[in-house]
């Protein structure tokens, strides 16, 4: 089945550049050059994969962002920028995003970072049993996740790196290692994508639950190694 990439780019060399770049390699393209143009192309056809440039003329990239994350929950949303500061990757990312790629772009590195997305589907090799962590339930078949019965809500990749950081609970899982099972084994470049997410996942669990004395785990940093996911004790001192 060939995989469809809906590309949001107002710069026409740009565009046609990528375009046919991402067609030589047995991508079907759909092309927008406005905000617009790729909210109305999102509502009407399913895309495995959007490239999104945040510079359009019409509409904000950001808010554009969350939009086809509303209309498209499953599809892996790639940021094209040429804003570079971290602040600008940060609030990209937190607006939907599942990675960026700061212009200009390499086509090497373009390609690999897609082939890598796209091997992922969506979803990393999380076991597919149920898994409860204290006041947490995981429901991969169901790609469902609750906290003392209230359901979390989480966009693909944070349910994917949950999932991944709770199979083994109290375990430091590296970077390097989270990036490999959650996003991909030949993943290069940038691992701020991870802590974005991480930062997300964070609030969210926060969020969830009214009892001060609940077992909700929380993710712990690991300096200079990665994260864990460590559940309190049961009489709420953890």
């Amino acid at each position: 089945m060939v995989d469809r990439i809906l590309l949001v780019e107002d710069d026409p060399t740009i565009g046609e550049v990528l375009t046919a770049s991402l067609r030589s390699h047995a991508y079907q393209v759909m092309w927008e050059r406005t905000g617009r143009g790729a909210l109305a192309r999102a509502a009407a056809a399913e895309a495995d994969l959007v490239l999104l440039d945040l510079g359009l003329p019409d509409l904000d990239g950001v808010e554009v962002c969350r939009q086809l994350r509303r209309l498209q929950p499953e599809c892996v949303l790639v940021m094209l920028t040429a804003r570079s500061t971290e602040m600008d990757v940060v609030v990209g990312l937190e607006s939907g995003a599942d990675d960026y790629l700061v212009k200009p772009i390499r086509l090497a590195e373009f390609h690999a970072r897609l082939r890598a997305h796209l091997r992922r589907g969506g979803s990393a090799r999380v076991r597919p049993a149920v898994r409860t962590v204290g006041d947490l339930t995981i429901d991969p078949p169901r790609r469902r996740v609750t906290i003392a019965g209230q359901e979390v809500h989480l966009r693909p990749k944070e349910f994917d790196l949950l999932a991944q950081l709770a199979a083994e609970p109290e375990v430091a899982h590296s970077r390097e290692q989270l990036m490999c099972d959650v996003w991909d084994e030949n993943w290069f470049g940038s691992t701020k994508t991870l802590d974005v997410h991480i930062a997300a996942l964070r609030r969210k669990l926060l969020r969830s639950g009214t009892d001060a004395a609940d077992r909700r785990p929380r993710i712990v940093t690991v300096r200079g190694h990665g994260y864990r996911l460590e559940v309190p004790a049961p009489d709420g001192r953890g």
